[in-house]
């Protein structure tokens, strides 16, 4: 109009509903009209509507052009719905999409407009499609509010609210047909909806399939309230052996409740499809499976140990032991066992010699090949739990050992026997149960010389728990509670117990009590966690007694399946508010906190945050082949079948259940002023609250005992974090940072400080100083020595700021005395999905100088590390190259690979002169890219030339910066997978200048140090996991491994008694 506004005098621009029904039109026309009629490219009303600034759009519908003109598209007219041909599906959508949008414009614009569409309802289309047109109504339709949502439980059958009552029936039989495992879910469906519209035959049909023996949710739920379970969340995840043995606890208590606990223990077990529940439940043992099953066995077990299950058995339940004998006469019977039998009739057990079989057996291990630790961690815990049995279980040890010739196991048998007065070698610490990494750090702790005296002489350093004096007391950058205090002094008090026991205790082992074992492993936060959990745990009872006779026979072997276990530590996540930063090889963490404040939540304002990692619990429980802890055999998991896991267990079915069945139980309301109700104001009680029931005392060691098996399954630095935290809050502050962060000796010892150096693309340096208590280093990639693995935590990297990236490298400004290294082993396959444990060897040195890590004012020092990390970048580059030169996807040589291929063709066409010609072809293209490969030889030459250039001046780059050293005095090892396995630790003595291995009770000298640093074949090596170096001026002042004060009586008294132990 601009270009030409005398033509087009008189015509205003056309509204956006007239452009869109114009171009309908034209698509309609198209769709209907046999005859492609032009389309005038100089017509007024084109020009107006779409013209040129339209012409990609009209191209994309099918419009063609021809010279100034336009021809409509051209689809099959005689084509019927639905359409096949492209064109014509495109078009009709096209129609019906403009429809839509003219129909969405303003209705002024229409009015205006006078455009007028003769759309028609798609509802009836839609019933046609999913033929459900004319069905069958239920005359309470007529009076639904169609704008209100249906209840759900019309949607779980597939069915909507006019459906009329046969015709809800109907679709409750098909979904039963269809999906029975979740029968209860759609039984509750058909008892609700006709609860809800008061039908009669709805109320029949849910009555008769009640009485044939199926149950619903609402059953089910009963069945679980029953037993103390009230909401989805407390039994959604339980096991049958936490529900049996809940029921059997019940059973005890309330013996007169019987009846009814059974028949919610049935539902629960048909609900579950699990065959041992319902067997339980019916109390009835008749065949040799059903005797397996109710006592826990399975079928290879030794007759032994099916004693062994009927003890459990009795000792949980004394009501049972009628059918507990009843099944091991059954199972006697069927192997024909004069054992069994013989028991049964006399209750005295046969004696036999002990050859290896059995010695195997009588400890409960059915796989040889598990490795020393493993058995000799079994041994002890056999003998924790039966003390009255050592005799037997010494044959057995004593056989195994024969067997297998064994430095471990005959040390262990052997232990100090000679060489080591008690009252000159450190105490063990005894396995109180899948506590292997707890003594570890607590030898370690111990051999600490500031913090030991600290812990015995507590009192002298004991925080002030008054408001006053906590009302500043700051923490991992936090304020802390006076619950935190109190728990955190209860904390010292059972070290300060455990330390003067293991210096004063004329025995070579000591026990940790639970309580300390419970306050180290679990944070305050934690322990409120696990006490949430099951009511349970999953522990071994004792065999009990006869007459007041302990009963002899074996315990029950390990579990092959759902073992508690130790579990491999993973790192990176924030618990209890407390800042989650340190020095990371490979990545850097901010994390900032999520503070459990007591006051007022305080603003991040500090450079200095303490680096304190709590990570979160949950680890699963693995087989016994990757445990060393000699946990208590769990009888979950012993023949059951998957469960399929009902509709009703889904967050969204479940959140709005009950709200949802009010409505529809008691149909709309509508709130009036004269329904509202004034209350009364509340008035003091006229008698005081009733008392609090209490914990028995059996229940109260039973909660201890779980929380301590919950909280030894804790991360490596979540313990540590732990330990060290409950340290600074249970002492009074030295003095307080700039931050308002409490400085102690624990803050002195064990925290230092790192800087980091951000640049930005301007140039400008951003600098962050913050606390760490950990340095920590990864053997991802590959074995490396520990200044390879450090030179990782320290060297530049980029990080993403701002949205770019800019290069950041970190040093230390204030290095602790006591330097702790935590090696990230935990890794993650990508392609797999899974996590796993990295083996790969660090080599240790027994001195590292920090130097090179130090933040000095020195520009020589800055320039080495910028050439150091240039150097590194190539030899990574270096690397890459040689890999892609040299290495095809199977791993193989690449001129090996074309060279053998070659060969290979040849003897083809050999043999085959129909394929010759075919071959010399390949075998041209070939020999040339051959003959180019080994063409690369030579480069790759080149390219180890200057990788092993790179290499030596990377080693000894900084080699003459010795001004700091530290020397190595604590190694963790691990053994095992990802999840599970056994800790213990070597201790370097710098005052008789040995080392020495703590394994839980045993502690020995070692011999051969290539035990420490060096790595044993095989596909579980031990690794190192956690280390600790000291500062060598200090080393004298800081440690000292052996500190024993035994009373001469005392060593009298116990001569004899440990030498018939040890041998």
């Amino acid at each position: 109009m601009d270009d030409d506004p005398g033509r087009f005098e008189g015509h205003a621009i056309p509204s956006p509903i007239v452009v869109l029904a114009n171009l309908r039109a034209y698509v309609v026309n198209a769709m209907s009209s046999p005859e492609r009629r032009r389309i005038v490219g100089n017509n007024k009303k084109w020009l107006l509507s779409l013209g040129e600034p339209c012409a990609d759009l009209l191209r994309y519908l099918g419009f063609t052009r021809e010279e100034d003109d336009w021809m409509p598209p051209h689809p099959e007219l005689d084509e019927i719905i639905p359409y096949k041909n492209s064109i014509n599906k495109l078009l009709d959508d096209v129609e019906k999409e403009l429809l839509v949008l003219i129909e969405h414009q303003p209705e002024e614009e229409k009015r205006t407009s006078k455009i007028t569409l003769n759309s028609s309802p798609a509802m009836p289309e839609f019933e046609r499609v999913l033929s459900s047109k004319d069905y069958k109504k239920s005359l309470a339709s007529q009076t639904i509010d169609l704008t209100e949502d249906e209840h759900p439980f019309y949607a779980g059958l597939g069915a909507t609210g006019d459906f009329h009552d046969n015709l809800i029936i109907f679709a409750y039989e098909r979904q039963i047909s269809c999906d029975p495992p979740n029968i209860p879910y759609y039984l509750e469906c058909l008892q609700e909806i006709a609860e809800g519209r008061k039908s009669e035959e709805l109320q029949t049909k849910a009555a008769i399939e009640a009485s044939s023996g199926k149950i619903s949710l609402v059953d089910v739920r009963k069945a679980y309230k029953s037993f103390g379970y009230g909401r989805e969340a407390d039994y959604r995840c339980l096991d049958d052996d936490t529900i049996i043995g809940t029921f059997q606890a019940q059973v005890t208590d309330a013996p007169k409740q019987e009846p009814e606990l059974r028949r919610a223990l049935q539902i629960i077990g048909q609900n579950r499809s699990s065959s041992r529940i319902e067997q339980i439940a019916a109390n009835s043992v008749t065949t040799y499976e059903q005797a397996l099953a109710w006592l826990g066995a399975t079928e290879d077990l030794d007759d032994a140990f099916i004693i062994s299950m009927y003890s459990i058995k009795v000792n949980e339940n004394p009501l049972c032991e009628e059918t507990a004998r009843n099944a091991v006469a059954i199972i006697g019977k069927m192997r024909k066992s004069p054992f069994l039998l013989t028991w049964r009739d006399t209750g005295k057990l046969i004696e036999s010699d002990m050859d290896v079989d059995q010695a195997y057996a009588r400890l409960g291990i059915d796989d040889r090949t598990l490795d020393d630790e493993t058995i000799l961690m079994t041994y002890n815990f056999r003998i924790d739990e039966a003390p009255s049995q050592f005799d037997d279980l010494a044959k057995a040890i004593t056989a195994i050992t024969k067997s297998r010739p064994s430095k471990l196991l005959l040390d262990a048998l052997n232990i100090q026997k000679s060489d080591c007065k008690i009252a000159e070698w450190p105490v063990g610490l005894e396995n109180i149960g899948n506590t292997c990494y707890l003594n570890s750090l607590l030898q370690f702790y111990f051999t600490v010389k500031p913090l030991r005296e600290l812990v015995l002489n507590f009192d002298a350093h004991k925080m002030s728990v008054d408001p006053h004096a906590l009302r500043k007391k700051q923490v991992g950058s936090r304020r802390v509670s006076t619950k935190e205090v109190e728990r955190a002094q209860n904390f010292v008090y059972e070290l300060q117990t455990l330390f003067q026991n293991m210096i004063t205790s004329p025995t070579d082992k000591v026990a940790p009590e639970h309580e300390l074992a419970r306050l180290t492993l679990t944070s305050s936060t934690g322990e409120d966690s696990i006490r949430r959990q099951s009511i349970l745990s999953a522990h071994q009872p004792s065999l009990g007694e006869t007459n007041g006779s302990p009963i002899q026979g074996p315990l029950p072997p390990p579990s092959s399946l759902a073992i508690n276990t130790d579990t491999e530590m993973l790192d990176g996540v924030v618990e209890d508010g407390m800042i989650s930063r340190a020095v990371v090889a490979g990545q850097e963490e901010d994390v900032s906190s999520e503070g459990t404040l007591v006051e007022t939540p305080m603003p991040d304002t500090s450079e200095d945050q303490d680096i304190m990692i709590l990570e979160s619990m949950g680890k699963q429980r693995q087989e016994i082949s990757d445990d060393k802890e000699n946990l208590p055999p769990s009888k979950s998991g012993l023949g059951q079948e998957p469960v399929s896991k009902p509709i009703s267990e889904s967050p969204t079915w479940a959140a709005d259940r009950q709200h949802r069945k009010q409505e529809f139980a008691e149909g709309p309301k509508e709130t009036s002023m004269e329904d509202k109700v004034v209350l009364d104001p509340v008035r003091p009680p006229s008698r005081p609250p009733p008392i609090p029931p209490r914990q028995k005392p059996e229940e109260q060691k039973r909660a201890i005992l779980q929380e301590v098996e919950t909280g030894a399954q804790q991360d490596v630095t979540e313990v540590i974090a732990n330990v060290l935290f409950q340290l600074q809050c249970a002492i009074k502050a030295e003095t307080i940072d700039e931050s308002g962060e409490q400085i102690d000796q624990v803050k002195r010892l064990f925290f230092g400080k790192q800087k980091s150096y951000t640049t930005n693309e301007q140039g400008v340096v951003r600098t962050k100083e913050e606390f760490f208590s950990d340095i920590k280093i990864d053997v991802a990639s590959g074995p490396r020595d520990i200044y390879a693995a450090l030179d990782g935590a320290f060297e530049v990297q980029e990080v993403e700021v701002g949205g770019s990236l800019e290069p950041q490298y970190t040093t230390l400004s204030q290095i602790p005395p006591i330097l702790q290294v935590l090696v990230q082993r935990a890794q993650f396959d990508l392609e797999k999905k899974t996590t796993f444990k990295s083996n790969h060897h660090l080599e240790l040195k027994e001195t590292i100088y920090m130097d090179r890590y130090m933040d000095v004012h020195d520009i020589n020092l800055q320039k080495r590390r910028e050439e150091f990390w240039i150097w590194k970048k190539d030899l990574a580059t270096l690397e890459a190259r040689k890999k892609y030169l040299c290495k095809t996807g199977i791993d193989v040589d690449m001129p090996e690979t074309l060279s053998k291929t070659v060969q290979y063709l040849r003897q083809v066409a050999k043999a085959d002169p129909d394929v010759a010609i075919e071959v010399s072809k390949l075998l041209a293209g070939l020999e040339i890219v051959s003959d180019d490969a080994k063409n690369e030889v030579s480069v790759v030459a080149a390219i180890d030339r200057k990788m092993k250039l790179l290499s030596d001046c990377i080693a000894t780059q900084f080699s003459d910066l010795r001004t700091l050293p530290y020397r190595l005095h604590s190694v963790f090892i691990h053994r095992g997978g990802v999840n599970s396995g056994h800790y213990w630790i070597y201790i370097f003595d710098f005052t008789r200048n040995i080392w020495r291995n703590y394994n839980d009770g045993y502690v020995t000298e070692v011999k051969n140090l290539d035990e420490i640093y060096m790595q044993e074949p095989g596909p579980r090596p031990a690794t190192p996991y956690f280390l600790v170096y000291v500062k060598d001026d200090l080393k004298d002042r800081l440690v000292d491994a052996v500190c024993r004060d035994v009373s001469d009586d005392c060593k009298k008294e116990n001569i004899g008694t440990d030498d018939n132990k040890r041998s």
